[in-house]
């Protein structure tokens, strides 16, 4: 299954996952962050530093990087320095309801890396699709495997500063940062979780 083809489907799905039974549907448990320690910026044999994070930001984003590395610095204050980020590519669509679809790598310094994809609804105020590329920071992650759950957002976490948009995610004590190229990603209208698995589905829940 291509991302291409995911993508020309996600606005089509979106019209219709909300016509699932309720039943059917299974809302994440409420997520209770537990205290985190203080962040960790000195950098050790088994996280990014900032400067590496960047570097790949822009070769990956290209020509429309410009604030990359300002975000990053954001995250870096409130979240240290990452073991883990995903590199990919992502599509949207929404018709009050929404729904994201994603697939990336997983790159990690000495645990090597791993292919994954994403899915999750959302609930909003907009619609139609789209589609970007996005980075992913990801904190905490104990083995690359466990990235594959389900993560709910952190109230607050949005940030948006030079055509790219911030947010954080957390189950289990990992922390996710996605970072998306484009503002207009719905960054602040809608609320949902997103769910990390090890093969492409279609099932978002």
């Amino acid at each position: 299954m291509t991302f291409a083809s995911r993508l020309a489907a996600v606005t089509f799905a979106a019209l219709i996952c909300w016509t699932v039974p309720a039943g059917a549907q299974q809302p994440p448990p409420p997520a209770y962050p537990a205290q985190q320690p203080p962040p960790q910026r000195q950098p050790g044999p088994d996280t990014f530093h900032p400067d590496e994070l960047v570097s790949a930001g822009h070769k990956f984003f290209g020509n429309v990087s410009r604030g990359l590395a300002s975000v990053i610095e954001r995250a870096v204050s409130q979240w240290g320095l990452p073991n883990g980020y995903v590199l990919g590519e992502e599509g949207s669509g929404a018709f009050v309801a929404g729904l994201r679809y994603g697939e990336g790598t997983l790159y990690t310094k000495n645990a090597g890396d791993l292919r994954v994809y994403w899915q999750g609804p959302s609930v909003g105020f907009d619609w139609g699709g789209d589609g970007a590329r996005t980075m992913t920071l990801v904190y905490n992650l104990p083995a690359t495997n466990a990235i594959y759950q389900r993560f709910v957002g952190i109230d607050g976490s949005a940030y948006i500063v030079g055509g790219f948009g911030m947010t954080a995610l957390t189950a289990n004590n990992i922390v996710l940062v996605p970072i998306r190229s484009g503002i207009g990603l719905r960054l602040g209208a809608n609320v949902g979780y997103l769910k990390y698995t090890p093969r492409a589905t279609w099932n978002p829940f």
